[in-house]
């Protein structure tokens, strides 16, 4: 097993690996509860609301977690993550198993995964930097985002069998023993410590200091700052998918599953396409900054409005397959531009930083999102007013109508923040622009 030890991709494609089979195991279980708490309820506002614990928690912790992903072992940090998430696995599924598990106990379970999984993504991302060469930067930054789509076809599809032969126990039972391996996968790779440098590095600075390192990093420069702005604005669009597209399928649909699993499934196969691709390609060498907002405004006219206007499965799955075979490209790039541009010993901060302002935004509008669709846009489509019956022909009546209006229109922003991400020249010439940050031989 020595040679695993050694990075570069192919300890890059090990630890890739391991958390494509953990992330394929909590999808399962995240598709089982989604449907136990649609039954229970049958309210988007309790969907988003465990999207919202899941995700405010981690924005907290991120700073300070991205200050001690700096510190500390990032290999160690990546392997407590895992650790933590498998344990709120099996507290779900010893609730579930003695009858006790309510809808609170999602929201509980989710907030402590959160502040657990605010370590995660800092330290895989500043790992990249130093596990793989520049060149492929993109590509792996693409295998990563195909961890997720993988999930998006699978995790349904496996999931909804099981919960017609098994049960929800035997999925948790699953997850579990993918976080094992998870964990197991880490320990035969080596993942490389970032060189300090001292006159960046005071080696007295406090940990406040640190936390707010990477947002001063970011301020400081007018590009960085315009592209997490244009960031703030399309994760803030894709709120809606994450917490409303469950709601919408089920409610356009007459509450079938089929329906659910089918529209993920074709998502994932999207992102799964799309990565490939990336994967092959390698992702765009110049003009990185072109090829994101190309595709992020694209991604939102063919995907998001589509889906929105969609009142079947011709045109969800058409437009979840266009939305998501688009985004690798972008995810790649941007990550990419992330990475060369900012310092690798400063990356932990840097990117939670990142995290932080463009989650933030994301997550309030998970949460009000549900509240506006369940007490504002579904009752305003549902009902006789000139406007709704204009609006009618283009997103129907009735159920999901509301939500299918609010896809529309988070499409339409997403294309503007795209054509206002072109017309700023530090955003648009960023590459260009800003320089790259050195690269020091990390420590092994």
């Amino acid at each position: 097993m020595s040679s695993l030890r050694r990075s570069g991709m192919l300890g890059f494609s090990v630890v890739w690996f391991g958390q494509m089979v953990s992330v394929l195991g909590s999808g399962m279980t995240q598709f089982a509860l989604t449907i136990w708490a649609w039954q229970v309820t049958g309210q988007a506002t309790v969907l988003a609301l465990v999207v919202f614990f899941g995700y405010f928690p981690r924005i907290v912790m991120t700073p300070i977690a991205g200050a001690l992903v700096d510190r500390w072992n990032r290999k160690l940090v990546m392997m407590l993550s895992d650790l933590a998430a498998g344990l709120t696995t099996i507290a779900i599924f010893m609730l579930f198993k003695t009858g006790h598990l309510e809808i609170w106990h999602l929201y509980a379970a989710a907030a402590f995964s959160g502040v657990f999984g605010s370590f995660q993504i800092p330290a895989y991302s500043a790992s990249i930097t130093l596990m793989v060469p520049k060149e492929h930067y993109t590509r792996a930054d693409a295998m990563l985002g195909l961890v997720e789509s993988a999930s998006s076809i699978f995790s349904p599809i496996a999931a909804g069998a099981l919960l017609a032969f098994a049960g929800i126990g035997t999925i948790l039972m699953i997850d579990m023993a993918s976080f094992v391996f998870a964990i197991a996968v880490l320990l035969f790779v080596q993942v490389p410590q970032p060189v300090r440098v001292s006159s960046e590095e005071p080696k007295k600075r406090g940990l406040w200091a640190d936390t707010v390192l990477g947002f001063r990093y970011i301020f400081a420069h007018r590009s960085l700052r315009g592209l997490l702005a244009l960031l703030l604005v399309v994760n803030i669009t894709a709120s809606v998918w994450f917490a409303l597209l469950s709601p919408l399928i089920l409610a356009r649909s007459g509450g079938s599953e089929l329906s659910l699993a089918t529209v993920r499934m074709i998502l994932g196969i999207g992102g799964v396409v799309g990565g490939i691709v990336v994967g092959i390609w390698g992702g765009p060498k110049t003009h990185r900054m072109q090829w994101i907002l190309l595709a992020v405004g694209a991604s939102s006219l063919v995907g998001t409005v589509v889906v929105g206007v969609g009142r079947g499965l011709f045109l969800w799955t058409a437009g979840a397959f266009l939305a998501e075979a688009l985004m690798p490209v972008a995810l790649g790039a941007n990550q990419a531009i992330w990475q060369m541009k900012t310092p690798a010993h400063l990356q932990g901060r840097i990117f939670a930083a990142r995290i932080v302002v463009t989650q933030l935004g994301a997550t309030l509008a998970m949460i009000l999102g549900g509240i506006l669709a369940d007490r504002v846009f579904e009752p305003f489509m549902s009902g006789s007013s000139a406007l709704a019956r204009v609006l009618q022909p283009l997103v129907g009546g009735g159920p999901g109508a509301g939500i299918g209006l609010m896809f529309v229109l988070a499409g339409l922003v997403g294309v503007a923040a795209a054509v206002a991400g072109y017309l700023y020249r530090p955003v648009r010439d960023i590459e260009t622009l800003l320089p790259d940050a050195e690269r020091v031989t990390p420590n092994t």
